[in-house]
């Protein structure tokens, strides 16, 4: 195993088990899905707490809310497309509405799914699942990051909204990392402009801030790993040290983080953002490294926009 590349869907089925054999409520519900989001690891180990709920993604929330009523800690998930999308309307109306302790984890999210093509590549779940109110929404970074924030959110009252990629990505955080919700991570401290990134784009973003010192541009990189709540008071004081700022996700620029980032600002510290993401279109077929760069997602896409963005602030 590369263990400088690791998957999140791997870290999040490992901690569900870890999480069962502690807690009898935690229960893992899946839409005929589990081999791929790898929640299978749970029915491996719990066979009795693990619910299949077949193609019938709707049916799989109203399933999880009820067993939520009943004192259980349900886990839910599927691909981050089907989750958001087939299944808002219950999410909206039967966890989030009577805020129940529901956990939607979703794995193949964003344009890396690959050959799956536009169909499955969810560019928009951020988008729709923070407008819903009790929902908090979190995005991790890497292997290490998906397991503290699984873990933080089984004991967390309340609806979660988690998704993360289908393809090993690089580890940017060690054994030793503890997730803070209430502080993001700051990587990297610099004075021109600060980059905001979340997901595999944040290692996207040390590889861009890497090029940019060889270029005397000194940058700030901050791992924005809760999108609702965003963390307006810490955003307001980088923008107000660097007056700039670029923003990374792997998501449509149109309501995901940058969205929640800019809004933020809006209300505290007015600052020139420039905005890395797909640019409100839909995915296609293709490997999922080929997809980056064509959907301008790649570290020098990153560097381009707080070149950009500088040129603003000036």
């Amino acid at each position: 195993m590369n263990k400088d590349k690791l998957a999140m869907r791997d870290a999040y089925g490992e901690t569900l088990i870890e999480l069962g054999s502690v807690n009898e409520d935690i229960v893992v519900l899946d839409a005929d899905l589990s081999g791929s989001t790898r929640t299978a690891f749970f029915a491996k180990a719990f066979p009795n707490r693990f619910f299949n709920m077949g193609i019938s993604e709707q049916d799989m929330v109203g399933t999880a809310a009820g067993l939520a009523c009943v004192g259980k800690i349900p886990f839910l998930s599927s691909f981050a497309m089907f989750a958001s999308g087939r299944a808002w309307e219950p999410i909206r109306n039967s966890v989030c509405y009577p805020n129940l302790n529901v956990k939607v984890v979703c794995s193949h999210a964003g344009s890396t799914v690959g050959e799956d093509g536009a169909s499955h590549q969810a560019l928009e779940d951020i988008s729709i699942m923070r407008s819903i109110p009790n929902m908090r929404v979190l995005i991790p970074a890497d292997y290490y990051e998906t397991k503290q924030m699984i873990k933080f959110i089984a004991n967390t009252s309340g609806p979660f909204y988690m998704r993360f990629s289908r393809s090993a990505t690089p580890v940017v955080f060690s054994d030793q990392y503890q997730f803070n919700p209430n502080e993001y991570p700051v990587l990297r401290t610099g004075s021109d402009a600060a980059i905001l990134a979340n997901g595999i784009m944040l290692h996207s973003a040390i590889l861009a801030a890497n090029q940019l010192q060889q270029e005397n541009i000194s940058v700030t990189v901050v791992n924005v790993h809760s999108v609702k709540p965003v963390l307006t008071d810490q955003i307001a004081r980088i923008a107000a040290e660097t007056r700039a700022i670029v923003t990374a996700e792997e998501h449509n620029i149109i309501g995901g983080m940058g969205s929640a980032v800019a809004e933020a600002l809006a209300k505290t510290v007015p600052t020139p953002i420039e905005f890395v993401g797909t640019q409100d279109c839909f995915g296609e077929s293709g490997k999922p490294e080929d997809l980056l760069v064509k959907y301008h997602l790649m570290p020098e896409d990153i560097v381009k926009a707080v070149k950009t963005v500088l040129a603003r602030k000036k």
